[in-house]
């Protein structure tokens, strides 16, 4: 059985960014804290840190700190059970991390928690991420769950379906009309020749309409990178080039014009988390799906969870 003591010191460790950091927040020396993950180094007989400018943790150290927050978890949890269930005023609160792409927190994720973060007096850590990239932070233990493109369950873990968020691509007229011909029909030429706003270098929206729609595929064009979402649809407003604009947000646009009416990309969305949820990450579950259903399109075909072989 692992000492606990250990273990909080490394998670303290990678939370707080260094060694200084966590020996302040625990409340020990420098060398109480070293002493201890050296410890449960030599027991594991593995490295668990890379000591380095920003001190991180390896495999090995990453599958502990998703233990350490498990227990954490389930800890809060059974206490909160013992004194009634409902968390109360004056109780300790605790944190559930999560990842998911920046459109999901905007649209829909965020009303759907929030009214559970607050009767459960949970505190919600967000790693926004692109969508298809949100299952590395699960698959380090630094999250409970992501909202994600991919279907197949990672180890450990449940892969459950929520549905789909559908893309436009939109542009003021202005700069639709610079890519259309005379007759009015988008050129590809014309397309090309003007910037796309893109939301960050792993969004791969763009090259999905322009291969799905036009036929090309991941041609060269010009790029503004904004990595933020209101940024990101003002860039558009502005004129500053066409880009891809959740069906949600459309409503808030109404200047904005499709490119090529009715042409969308569909991005189908699940939410993977582990297959052993503490009672307040079940919950969270609960909710993100119930959300996903009334805000989402449904996904085609059959929508049941998958889980992971063992």
């Amino acid at each position: 059985m692992l000492d606990p003591r250990p273990l909080e010191a490394l998670a303290a460790v990678v939370e707080h960014g260094g060694f200084g950091p966590a020996a302040r927040a625990l409340q020990l020396t420098l060398a109480a804290v070293s002493l201890r993950i050296k410890s449960l180094e030599d027991q594991l007989g593995q490295r668990l840190l890379v000591r380095g400018k920003r001190v991180r943790a390896t495999p090995a150290g990453q599958a502990l700190l998703g233990h350490v927050k498990q227990v954490r978890l389930m800890e809060a949890d059974l206490l909160a059970g013992l004194v009634g269930g409902e968390a109360r005023a004056g109780e300790r609160w605790q944190s559930l991390s999560v990842a998911i792409n920046a459109d999901s927190v905007s649209s829909w994720f965020l009303p759907a928690v929030a009214p559970l973060l607050a009767r459960q007096r949970l505190l919600l850590e967000v790693v926004i991420d692109d969508q298809d990239h949100t299952h590395d932070a699960l698959k380090r233990g630094d999250v409970v769950g992501c909202v994600t493109t991919r279907a197949d369950a990672m180890r450990g873990c449940v892969a459950e379906p929520l549905g789909v968020m559908r893309y436009h691509c939109v542009a003021t007229p202005a700069v639709v009309q610079r890519c259309r011909t005379p007759r009015g029909a988008v050129s590809p030429h014309r397309l090309l020749a003007q910037p796309a706003v893109i939301f960050n270098r792993k969004d791969a929206l763009q090259d999905a309409f322009l291969e799905q729609h036009i036929g090309l595929r991941q041609p060269a064009y010009p790029r503004h990178y904004v990595p933020a979402v209101e940024a990101f649809e003002t860039a558009i407003e502005l004129g500053m080039g066409w880009g891809m604009v959740p069906e949600q947000h459309l409503p808030k646009h109404p200047a904005l014009t499709e490119l090529l009416p009715g042409a969308t990309v569909d991005v189908a969305l699940y939410w993977q988390h582990w297959t052993h949820e503490p009672p307040s990450a079940q919950r969270l579950t609960a909710a993100v799906k119930a959300a996903a259903r009334e805000r989402l399109a449904p996904l085609a075909g059959p929508a049941g969870p998958a889980r992971a072989a063992t």
